[in-house]
C-alpha cells in the first residue's frame, strides 16, 4: 500500500509541475499511470482490487465531466482524477473532490481578490453599502473567464485526503 502512495505522490509532483509550466497534464504520464493502478491493485487486493480501481476510475472522471463539458475544466484534470480513484479507490476519490473544490475555490477567490481593480471595485460597493447607496459590484469579463491550472487544486486535494485519512479518524 505504501508504494502506490509513494507512486501517487510522484505522479501528483510530476502533473503539477507540467501543470504550472506549460499548462497541461500529459498523457503519456497518466496512461501508464492507470496501467500501473490497475495491475497494482489487481495483484494486491486480486478481483476486489481490479473492482475498486473501476470504480474508483469512474467516479473521477463523473465528479469533473460536466465541469470539462461546460469547458471550465481541462481534459488532463478529469483524467488526472480519474487516475487518483484508479489508484486509490472510491472514498479516496471522494474525499480528494471534497478538499480539492475547497482548495480550488480559495485559489480562485485569491486570484480574483488580486486581479488588478479589484481592491477599488470592493471599496467603492463597501463604501456605498455603507452610505445607502446601490453602485453594483461591477465584475469585469477577462476576470471572470481567466483560467487557472487546476492541477494544482486536485493534487492538494489528494494529499490532503492522503494525509488525512492516514492520520486522522474520519
Amino acid at each position: 500500500m505504501i508504494w502506490i502512495n509513494l507512486f501517487l505522490l510522484l505522479i501528483l509532483a510530476i502533473c503539477t509541475v507540467t501543470d504550472l509550466k506549460s499548462r497541461k497534464i500529459y498523457n503519456k504520464v497518466i496512461f501508464p499511470s492507470l496501467i500501473f493502478a490497475i495491475v497494482a491493485n489487481f495483484i494486491l487486493f486480486s478481483w476486489s482490487g481490479l473492482f475498486e480501481t473501476i470504480l474508483g476510475f469512474a467516479l473521477g472522471l463523473v465528479i469533473l465531466f460536466i465541469p470539462f463539458y461546460l469547458g471550465g475544466m481541462g481534459a488532463g484534470d478529469v483524467k488526472l482524477l480519474a487516475v487518483i480513484g484508479a489508484l486509490k479507490g472510491v472514498s479516496f476519490v471522494y474525499l480528494t473532490a471534497i478538499y480539492m473544490a475547497i482548495v480550488g475555490a480559495i485559489i480562485a477567490l485569491v486570484i480574483l481578490l488580486f486581479k488588478k481593480g479589484w481592491a477599488k471595485t470592493i471599496f467603492y460597493y463597501f463604501y456605498s453599502k455603507k452610505h445607502g447607496l446601490s453602485i453594483p459590484l461591477l465584475l469585469h469579463r477577462k476576470a471572470l473567464t481567466d483560467t487557472y491550472p487546476y492541477g494544482v487544486a486536485i493534487a492538494t486535494g489528494a494529499v490532503m485526503a492522503l494525509v488525512l485519512q492516514e492520520y486522522v479518524i474520519l
